[in-house]
């Protein structure tokens, strides 16, 4: 039976996935790790191998995500903060890890407005990077021609994805049940309106999810680093985890 990870898009809450999942590495070895968004980029680090206290310390030591300038948008597809820096440590962190487990990541297909899965032999940074670009807000990435933007824009959890490679128990680690204020959440509604892609309601797949009681932050938080809420963020990982584990042992054992 094949058993999967998956891991939302959030922004900044994503710190609450890597608290999460120092518990969960001690008692859940998926066969497959799926991941939209700031989900990506964790995943890519948990599929390479990374240790749960390496993860942990690149979260609270991400200054990069603090210090975004604003900008005149330099494109039809540019956005309004500069987030170079970011994209440099995401750079570094995907020359660093190379999946060990089976990997993949959606980014979205922004003409098109169609999720698309890529599987780890074909990730560049720029495939991650473009997987954390909200639009409107960051920069859109051009890969081979087409332009990329955010992985959550229309599906936040990805267990479409997961199931559709093949996962038939998935542990979803969600941090977005829902999009952060008014505005984004009119956003996103109407991208999916429009989009002809539509997850699937019902899945093939025994689904176990953990995720926070309520929206973690305000907008700006879930954009902006800030190492207080990293840390709050990873804290309530840890005990969400810790308080789920003999419901997922069982949930495991079916």
């Amino acid at each position: 039976m094949k058993t999967a990870l998956v891991l939302s898009a959030g922004g900044m809450y994503g710190a609450y996935q890597a608290g999460a999942w120092e518990v969960l590495a001690d008692v859940f070895r998926p066969d497959l790790v799926v991941g939209a968004s700031i989900g990506a980029v964790n995943g890519w680090a948990i599929a390479g191998g990374c240790e749960s206290a390496e993860l942990i310390d690149r979260w609270l030591t991400l200054e990069q995500a603090a210090q975004y300038r604003f900008q005149a948008p330099r494109h039809v597809f540019g956005g309004i903060l500069n987030n170079e820096p970011l994209q440099r440590t995401i750079q570094q962190l995907h020359e660093k890890f190379w999946p060990r487990t089976e990997f993949a990541m959606i980014a979205t297909d922004l003409l098109r407005l169609r999720p698309r899965i890529f599987t780890a032999d074909e990730i560049t940074w720029k495939h991650l990077a473009a997987s954390v670009a909200i639009v409107g807000i960051f920069d859109q990435v051009r890969i081979d021609g087409r332009v990329y933007s955010d992985g959550g824009l229309l599906s936040a959890l990805p267990l479409w994805a997961a199931a559709e490679l093949g996962a038939q128990k998935i542990v979803a680690l969600n941090v977005l049940p829902e999009a952060p204020g008014v505005v984004a959440k009119t956003f996103v509604r109407a991208m999916r309106l429009m989009s002809p892609f539509k997850p699937a309601a019902s899945l093939d797949a025994d689904v176990f999810t953990l995720a926070p009681r309520e929206l973690l932050g305000k907008p700006t938080e879930a954009i902006y680093w800030k190492k207080s809420n990293a840390s709050r963020w990873i804290a309530q990982g840890r005990e969400d985890a810790a308080s789920a584990l003999d419901r997922l042992k069982e949930w495991a054992c079916r």
